[in-house]
């Protein structure tokens, strides 16, 4: 008989300890993986192609062919009335029309960083709040006036490609913002 209680006192205590760290690790909370949290607070906002003419002494010179997107906080871009795409585009223009951020005697020199960050704060300027949380270049280049004039003698055939400054990845988001 004393054996059949200690074996039902031995499962009891089992049983107890077994619930009381089940429910320990049940409780316990999850690790948060906060890059994965700040990423589900952003949209992304795709730019348009844009053709920024180069002045250079009051002459346009050639033209910058670019394509920047921004990953933008998506409670912030509900309250602009205006749309991102046209925004952004503004910004893009008033950045490199007539500003000397990219030498094209030496378009390796290209600072990608600076760049971005002169956009973003700007951007975040204008807008007046922290909107902008990352800016993606997918695609600078540039096409010297004479380029365009020798592509457009060939008829379409074989055109000269353009200079480099930055050939960004694809930005791909199924979620994909047109502008709001």
């Amino acid at each position: 008989m004393l054996k059949l209680l200690l074996t039902g006192l031995w499962v009891c205590v089992v049983t107890l300890g077994a619930v009381y760290f089940s429910v320990q690790m049940a409780a316990a909370p999850a690790p948060v993986d906060e890059e994965a949290a700040r990423r589900n607070m952003l949209e992304l906002v795709r730019g348009e192609s844009i053709t920024v003419p180069l002045i250079d002494n009051g002459a346009i010179t050639g033209y910058f062919l670019g394509r920047v997107s921004f990953m933008m906080d998506k409670e912030k871009i509900r309250s602009v009335q205006l749309p991102m795409t046209e925004l952004m585009t503004d910004q893009l223009f008033t950045l490199l029309v007539g500003n000397k951020m990219v030498d094209l005697g030496n378009p390796g020199a290209f600072d990608l960083e600076t760049f971005r960050s002169r956009i973003k704060e700007d951007m975040n300027r204008k807008l007046g709040d922290t909107m902008v949380a990352e800016v993606l270049v997918e695609q600078l280049d540039y096409l010297s006036k004479e380029d365009i004039r020798n592509n457009a003698s060939r008829g379409g055939r074989n055109p000269m490609a353009p200079v480099k400054i930055i050939e960004g990845a694809k930005v791909d988001d199924p979620g994909t913002a047109s502008g709001h």
